[in-house]
């Protein structure tokens, strides 16, 4: 496994690592961000870039630049806040640290660990976010990764069982005021929610207290899948949400998020979640739940999740 300068959009100053089966591309001139992420050999970037937005740095708005981004939520002034600034890093074994400067108004450092497999296309993050200031705060990290446009994302659901053996809800859901459950790029199966990502998509978001492990979403053919975490009785953001996803007509997101947590001075919150590729896929033949349950079963196992 390498790790070597590169450049990358417009950057000089940006991190390669690399292994015979994936390649990823971490910016230090802005962040903590993941800009590139692809299938090796001679796949193509699986993460949404905004070209106009690439090779900057310094703004005094915020940029979304694309990639993978760590945020603060609940969402409001304090999510928005630049990340526009270089960040400080240290290399690890088989990744790298990264850190940003905790300033004013909201002095909240967030530190973003990128590791990826010695033998495989696993990449891990850990995102973390430490109360560098005076007073009490009350947040969750929350993990954005922006997937290029045109692909089909799959949401695997709980199992269902008969009304007299389980009385008790195990599908919260949760939807923001902007999305039509009646809009056809969804799909409201019995095994999996899949949502499509078309040129002329209106926003959408869902939000779940997701404890089925994954997220997959498949384009340019290639399956990334995400490992999402949840810890069992914890406070999570908007609802009880530690999975969202959204929509656009340019792109769509697979968001992860710690619980929620009210940092003293000094303390932190933070998640985890990792990610795989597997390249030269085929689209399924079916979005019906047999077809597509049997598409994605071998790679469910290869991944210890059956």
């Amino acid at each position: 496994m390498k790790i070597e300068k590169t450049t990358f959009g417009g950057w000089t100053n940006c991190l390669r690592l690399a292994n015979e089966h994936a390649e990823l591309i971490i910016t230090l001139d802005v962040g903590p961000r993941v800009i590139s992420y692809q299938h090796l050999p001679g796949g193509k970037n699986v993460l949404k870039t905004n070209a106009e937005e690439l090779g900057q740095s310094g703004e005094d708005a915020y940029r979304a630049r694309g990639g993978h981004r760590l945020w603060l939520a609940p969402e409001n002034e304090r999510t928005y806040f630049p990340d526009n600034s270089p960040v400080t890093y240290e290399l690890l074994p088989n990744g790298v640290r990264l850190e940003n400067e905790a300033v004013a108004p909201w002095h909240i450092k967030k530190s973003l660990i990128v590791t990826l497999a010695e033998d495989s296309s696993e990449v891990k993050l850990e995102h973390r976010a430490t109360n560098a200031g005076t007073a009490p705060v009350t947040l969750a990290t929350w993990g954005v990764t922006t997937m290029e446009a045109g692909g089909l994302e799959i949401i695997p659901r709980p199992p269902m069982s008969p009304h007299a053996r389980n009385v008790q809800p195990n599908r919260q859901q949760v939807l923001w005021p902007y999305t039509d459950t009646a809009d056809d790029r969804w799909r409201w199966g019995r095994e999996f929610i899949t949502l499509r990502q078309t040129p002329h998509s209106a926003p959408t978001k869902l939000g779940l207290r997701h404890q089925m492990k994954w997220i997959g979403y498949l384009t340019r053919s290639v399956l990334f899948i995400k490992l999402v975490e949840f810890e069992e009785g914890a406070t999570y953001p908007d609802f009880g949400c530690n999975f969202e996803t959204f929509s656009n007509a340019n792109m769509l997101q697979i968001e992860t998020l710690s619980p929620l947590r009210t940092l003293a001075p000094g303390e932190s919150v933070g998640h985890g979640e990792s990610w795989r590729l597997f390249g030269s896929i085929p689209e399924p033949n079916s979005l019906k739940e047999d077809a597509l349950s049997d598409w994605i079963e071998p790679f469910l196992g290869k991944l210890g999740l059956l």
